[in-house]
């Protein structure tokens, strides 16, 4: 909660592409967001259900990105 800088990384093994967003995550409090993200079965995970202080919703918002193939980069800016 004190540093919010934050990175994604996602990528395709087989065909050796990858890319990754870089920028900042900020922890929604807003427990309308909370109830419609929520879905049946989430409280294997969160057993007080979508009340349970332990459930959270993170909020990425990209910055810049790199994307990797074949052995190569290409850095982007996101708006």
């Amino acid at each position: 909660m004190e540093n919010d800088k934050a990175c994604l990384y996602f990528f395709i093994d087989k065909q050796f592409k990858g890319i990754m967003l870089i920028g900042k995550m900020e922890v929604l409090h807003d427990q309308d967001i909370k109830n419609r993200l929520w879905h049946t079965g989430d409280e294997r995970f969160y057993p007080l259900g979508v009340t349970d202080p332990d459930y959270c919703v993170l909020k990425f918002v990209s910055q810049v990105g790199r994307f990797y193939h074949n052995l190569e980069t290409t850095e982007f800016e996101i708006n």
